[in-house]
């Protein structure tokens, strides 16, 4: 059985992006970046909204990627080998290997997922997690906090869904960044 992971990271107070959309301050460095993958390694598969997806999908095809750092192209190799689930009414098809489209969030079918997972599930993006945790689907929260306050923009946790969380692990990196791991406490 595999577990459903929310990962993200965020600003200090609390945004995935900023008012205007930018999230180019969440952008890690070698260090935090090369933690991430080793998250990042046990996930089988990603479930997405059409943003998230749409975002991520970079990675499908990164330009020049020989030249990026030895992180860069581990991620990429990492994202490209995962199974992608994309939740969308609107993409017409998947610009990316390994991808289906689901129109509608179904927690029934997410919790079958799990069960016959042999890795982990990440879910990625807040308005899709928010479905996630209302259904009590979401067994763990992989929080990195960014060293800076934007003021506004998307709420990087769902409003209106209340949970108990356990610390499991914490760790400070030298660039400002903190990471957060909680189990969601039953």
């Amino acid at each position: 059985m595999g577990e459903l992971i929310y990962s993200t990271i965020m600003s200090l107070d609390g945004y995935i992006a900023d008012e205007d959309g930018n999230f180019d301050w969440a952008a890690p460095d070698e260090e935090v970046h090369s933690f991430v993958n080793d998250l990042e390694r046990p996930i089988g598969t990603y479930l997405y909204g059409r943003r998230m997806y749409e975002t991520m999908t970079y990675w499908e095809s990164v330009p020049d990627l020989a030249r990026e750092p030895v992180c860069v192209q581990d991620f990429a190799e990492i994202w490209r080998a995962a199974t992608k689930v994309v939740y969308s009414t609107t993409l017409e098809a998947a610009s990316s290997a390994r991808t289906r489209i689901e129109r509608e969030f179904d927690p029934d079918a997410v919790r079958q997922l799990k069960a016959s997972a042999a890795r982990n599930i990440s879910i990625g993006g807040p308005g899709l997690a928010s479905h996630a945790f209302a259904a009590g689907l979401v067994d763990a929260c992989q929080v990195f906090v960014a060293p800076v306050v934007v003021g506004g923009g998307t709420r990087s946790l769902p409003e209106r869904v209340r949970c108990r969380l356990e610390l499991l692990d914490e760790r400070r990196f030298g660039s400002g960044f903190a990471f957060l791991h909680y189990r969601v406490a039953s």
